[in-house]
């Protein structure tokens, strides 16, 4: 049966290059880094592919995240695989953990990873299963 793990965390993103634009879409790569509090105490370091087009609030990114940290008292890491689509505000997100990454107490994890964000705070839910 699945666990639930809730709880907040901020995010940090750095044009890693200049982006590449042309014909009004701009590709872009960033890093990434984030600190989970809540259930999952933990950091993350990423590395997000964006593409910005000149529709209003249509866009594309994926993004590959490394969690260290601990999970409701089991500690190792894993990776999220993020794959993000807005077409005209309209949001598709799916963040899930990618097969086999986990390592230590979290080995064997799968799950996935939903945001919420209310004004400037970012809050997390993660439904996931351990062996």
């Amino acid at each position: 049966m699945p666990s639930l793990a809730k709880g907040a965390f901020t995010v940090v993103m750095k044009p890693r290059t200049e982006p590449n634009v042309a014909d009004g879409v701009s590709l872009g790569r960033m890093s990434l880094e984030k600190r989970f509090e809540g259930d999952l105490e933990a950091t993350g370091a990423g590395e997000m592919l964006t593409a910005l087009t000149p529709v209003k609030n249509s866009a594309g990114y994926v993004a590959i995240e490394r969690v260290t940290g601990t999970l409701q008292g089991r500690s190792g890491s894993f990776v999220f695989q993020h794959s993000g689509t807005m077409d005209q505000g309209a949001q598709q997100l799916s963040i899930t953990v990618v097969p086999g990454s986990g390592t230590g107490a979290l080995a064997g994890i799968s799950g996935v990873f939903r945001i919420n964000i209310t004004g400037d705070a970012h809050f997390y839910e993660f439904e996931y299963s351990l062996p």
